[in-house]
């Protein structure tokens, strides 16, 4: 099968699509005959060498997939045919689900949505899931205020829109822009990113990991949830700093499958390529300003 690998760290121009064995599910996984696949940030970072690893090992990238059940482990509560969503979790691993056919623990996916395609459906795994474990950290009560930076963003746009069905009040913070895109996914306060940031806020989710800057946001023994491990910054006045390193979970991801069914989380796709041009989207995502989720598609 074909699938995107780098064996030197450095620019998109370091990815290849080589052919490579089929994997085999274990007892307790799945494989999937991959449709769609989304680049993320992480998958840049792993590329250019932020997660270490060593020169000359060949590593695949990939963590979203929606597609189909191809075969099943002798363990594992899925039937061939299954159309699914789920989560590959890992920096540094052989293969990810950029490829034609991918293997994940039945336990970290759930079925497709009903109401998007393929390329629409391989956004939510990821994100929305960050998203939702980082406003769980947050511990807020309807009512209660939210700053969500980067919130034009694929994660901090799941944000705005779990904390307004939430019951928050939700300020989202993002380029001049966006203003329209944050307020109709709910946001209920614009806040421009390169202006001044009022403070106050029961909790901020800082999609945006701007640090320092946004736990300033938050009042005297408020909350603050960051996304990244290790980017976080240290707590004051009381501030609770709480970090989310994302998590596979089958359960949760079936319930953020059923707000997307719903039209509660807005599934957005910027553009769609093939395996054999992953160096080309991960060129565009180093643009910068992309607004939803480059797909690749096998």
């Amino acid at each position: 099968m074909r699938a995107v690998v780098f064996e030197s760290f450095g620019g998109p121009e370091v990815l290849e699509t080589v052919e490579v064995g089929t994997p085999v599910p274990g007892p307790a996984q799945v494989r999937i005959k991959v449709r769609a696949a989304t680049v993320n940030p992480v998958d840049a970072a792993a590329r250019a060498g932020a997660f270490g690893g060593e020169a000359g090992e060949r590593v695949g990238l990939g963590w979203d997939v929606a597609g189909t059940v191809d075969a099943v482990g002798a363990e594992a509560p899925w039937s061939v045919g299954d159309e699914v969503v789920g989560l590959a979790y890992g920096v540094l691993k052989p293969l990810g689900t950029h490829a034609e056919f991918a293997v994940l623990d039945a336990s970290a996916i759930a079925a497709a949505p009903r109401s998007v395609d393929a390329v629409r459906a391989a956004t939510l795994p990821l994100n929305a899931l960050a998203a939702a474990q980082a406003l769980g950290l947050l511990r807020l009560s309807a009512g209660q205020s939210l700053l969500v930076t980067g919130a034009a963003g694929a994660v901090g746009g799941f944000a705005v829109q779990l904390a307004r069905r939430a019951g928050l009040v939700v300020g989202a913070l993002a380029g001049a822009g966006d203003e329209e895109l944050v307020r109709a996914l709910g946001a209920d306060r614009f806040v421009l990113r390169d202006g001044p940031l009022d403070g106050g806020y029961d909790g901020v989710l800082d999609a945006a990991v701007l640090g320092a800057a946004a736990l300033a946001a938050v009042r005297d023994g408020g909350a603050y949830a960051g996304v990244i491990p290790g980017a976080s910054p240290a707590s004051e006045r009381g501030v609770r700093v709480e970090t989310q390193e994302v998590a596979a979970d089958g359960e949760l991801l079936a319930e953020l499958v059923g707000l997307a069914d719903r039209g509660v989380l807005t599934l957005r796709v910027a553009e769609t390529y093939g395996l054999e041009d992953a160096a080309k989207a991960h060129a565009r995502l180093q643009e910068g300003g992309v607004r939803g989720r480059l797909v690749l598609v096998p």
